[in-house]
């Protein structure tokens, strides 16, 4: 077993937070801290531990090991009325403040607007002074897929109802993706009912969904995906499938056969388009070395990619899909790339994250306790005749059951409607 922390190792090596209630720090604000940091690279919940990359294709928890190191010793050494300053992955000071005051401040990928751009944050970055902290890899409070399905449930949950009658059943949806965050796509649509199909190119990702049950089924194909796609939408199975492949290219062949899915999305990290993004037409290996080789080159073919895609994307809204961008600005790189129709279709935000908050149903949140899961539960019951979304875990909410099997417990929340609406006739898979 992985040692929580080995301070005489100066490079990478596995890190697993402290567990029980021992203090390794001064009191339980910097201990919480601690092991929200460790957390974040342990190697079941970080994307590449040994680069510090939690998800997000490049979100570092910490700029280096060398400041990794450093903030740990400076949490230890935090007394209970002083602050930590951490400035994009290092530790950068430590101030006497109060009790009542954080015990951590964090500041990450600032950047003047002026100098605000992606070749200035390399330049940076490969000097060492700066890092691409994402939006819960530099403030330690990742926890893996799991943080994210409830918030991803709810989206598809929220389209569900405003489209297809409160279910996907019977619904075919599209995504790419399955990284940290994409990684909860399969079981968010599975557990409103649906059919996923997720395109990603990395088997390792697709395995890691499979192990973890976040997704029912690999396929190395296409036609492979398809023919389970079509049975599983026939019998109003839930079933989700990782297919091996590249978004650009799996979307405008989609199109091609005129094969338009229910609902399409993205979650692949088309925000980084050198680190997160995989050009059309090259393997993962290819990849790396045109990457490492020609950066420049690398995001010229993989923005003109992220074109064809969005392109695929709008060919599909056009032919009667529900179409929506997931928070990882595709439609932007497309536009600045030259597609100028690209912010046709809208983001998940303004089209199904407000009219979801508006009646209140929130999202998840962190925090730190000291008492068991099960205490939390029945907090929870016992709060079900304040609201009734909290009423729904009666019901068994959906993000919360334990999967068995990687097809188990896919109960939808009590209340969604039932009702299916008219279903796309598949057209010949030729």
């Amino acid at each position: 077993m992985p040692e929580a922390y080995m301070p005489g190792i100066a490079g990478p090596r596995p890190v697993r937070a402290p567990r029980g209630n021992t203090l390794s720090c001064k009191g339980w604000q910097q201990e919480a801290a601690l092991r929200m940091l460790m957390n974040n690279l342990d190697p079941e919940v970080a994307e590449r531990p040994d680069d510090l990359v939690v998800y997000g294709g490049s979100g570092r928890a910490a700029r280096s090991w060398a400041a990794f190191d450093a903030i740990v010793r400076s949490l230890r050494e935090l007394d209970d009325d002083e602050t930590l300053l951490v400035q994009s992955g290092k530790p950068v000071g430590i101030f006497r403040t109060h009790k009542d005051a954080p015990r951590v401040l964090i500041a990450n990928s600032n950047l003047v607007p002026h100098w605000g751009n992606w070749d200035e944050f390399r330049r940076l970055e490969a000097q060492g002074l700066t890092m691409y902290g994402q939006m819960t890899a530099g403030s330690w409070i990742y926890i893996g897929s799991q943080g994210i399905v409830q918030g991803t449930y709810e989206t598809f949950a929220e389209a569900a109802r405003q489209h297809f009658g409160g279910t996907l059943k019977g619904r075919f949806i599209l995504t790419a993706g399955l990284g940290g965050m994409g990684g909860a796509q399969p079981l968010a649509v599975t557990m409103n009912e649906g059919v996923c199909l997720a395109v990603e190119p990395d088997t390792s990702r697709i395995q890691r969904r499979l192990d973890t049950g976040y997704c029912d089924e690999i396929a190395t194909t296409l036609d492979e995906a398809l023919n389970q796609i079509r049975e599983a939408c026939s019998q109003g199975q839930a079933l989700s499938i990782g297919l091996v492949g590249n978004a650009a290219e799996i979307y405008p062949e989609l199109v091609r056969r005129g094969i338009i899915p229910d609902m399409v999305t993205d979650q692949t990290s088309a925000h980084d388009a050198l680190n997160g993004y995989i050009p059309a037409g090259l393997s993962i290996e290819a990849a790396n070395d045109l990457r490492a080789r020609d950066p420049q080159e690398y995001i010229k073919r993989s923005m003109a990619s992220m074109v064809e895609h969005v392109q695929a994307m709008l060919a599909m809204q056009k032919q009667g899909a529900v179409v929506f961008d997931y928070g990882n600005n595709l439609r932007g790189q497309a536009l600045a790339a030259g597609e100028q129709h690209a912010l046709d279709f809208p983001g998940f935000v303004p089209a199904y994250i407000r009219p979801s908050s508006v009646k209140d149903e929130g999202h998840s949140a962190g925090w730190r306790s000291l008492v068991t899961p099960r205490i939390s539960t029945a907090q929870m019951k016992r709060c079900s005749s304040s609201s009734p979304r909290i009423r729904l875990s009666n019901a068994g909410l959906p993000w919360l059951n334990r999967r068995s099997t990687s097809r188990g417990s896919r109960r939808v929340s009590a209340g969604l409607a039932m009702a299916n609406g008219t279903k796309r006739a598949w057209p010949s898979m030729s």
